[in-house]
């Protein structure tokens, strides 16, 4: 059975076009700018969900790992493929293996937002990186609810190998929804800006002519001057609540957290 709409951190009410209070600047530190053949990519990193995975990221677009590395795998409908150094599937860095963080926990007052409730689990998003939960009750269960994210457009993924403990420096992108891998492929971000450019990802295995990353760059180690100022809809305003509202009610029982893109401006 699909319940009311409800917000975690507080009730608010629908309103009409986004005020100023209804948008959020993203975060420099968790920003992540990937400058591409195809266009620019800007994706929110979410160390609250994966945090090893957030912090390799950082640490080999630092060290300059990312730059120039092909899209070497790249399947229409489904997800563009890279970071490989040697630009094709199993290519590592010279850091070790990650250990999987397919699920995370959210506890009572951590800032997410609930948009499809059923019997046995919810969907919502945390930040613009949408999950699915357990139907844990919150203020019962001292570890919080146990979720994963959910492979949504524009979703950012580690890729891995057969064995789920050698995630390391490959990175995807969903250009569709594709919830079976949920929980079974770590989730670290959302691409805020650039869908788009995504989906022009020139398709392949590997494409005839691939495009590349060209330069990759944590937001807050670019000067202040070539940092992207961008904010999103805040998730738990009262306009996102009316963009929620307003999808549901066009998609009915098929509703689920996929339908909802984040607007950026």
């Amino acid at each position: 059975m699909l319940r009311l709409f409800t917000f975690c951190m507080a009730a608010l009410s629908i309103s009409a076009p986004a005020q100023a209070a209804d948008w959020r600047a993203l975060d420099p530190a968790e920003t992540l700018v990937i400058e591409t053949s195809k266009g620019t990519i800007l994706v929110e990193m979410r160390p609250d969900l994966a945090p090893k995975a957030v912090e390799r990221i950082k640490l080999l677009a630092r060290e300059g790992v990312y730059d120039g590395l092909l899209f070497h795998r790249v399947i229409e409908n489904f997800v563009d493929q890279t970071g490989n150094p040697n630009n094709r599937d199993g290519g590592v860095s010279k850091h070790p293996d990650l250990a999987p963080e397919f699920t995370f926990r959210i506890k009572t007052g951590d800032p997410h937002v609930i948009v499809r409730d059923t019997s046995d689990a919810v969907e919502g998003f945390v930040g613009s990186t949408p999950f699915i939960g357990a139907q844990d009750l919150l203020d019962t269960n001292p570890l919080g609810r146990r979720a994963s994210g959910a492979y949504c457009p524009g979703v950012a993924g580690m890729g891995r190998q057969e064995a789920i403990t050698t995630a390391n420096s490959e990175i995807f992108f969903m250009r569709q929804a594709s919830r079976r891998l949920d929980g079974d492929y770590t989730v670290w971000g959302r691409a805020v800006k650039g869908l788009e450019v995504i989906r022009a990802m020139a398709v392949g295995e590997p494409p005839a002519e691939p495009d590349r990353m060209i330069r990759v760059r944590v937001a807050t180690d670019l000067p202040a001057t070539e940092r992207p100022r961008v904010e999103v809809l805040d998730e738990r305003g009262s306009a996102f609540k009316a963009l929620v509202d307003k999808v549901r009610a066009a998609k009915g029982a098929d509703f689920t957290v996929c339908d909802i893109e984040i607007p950026a401006r």
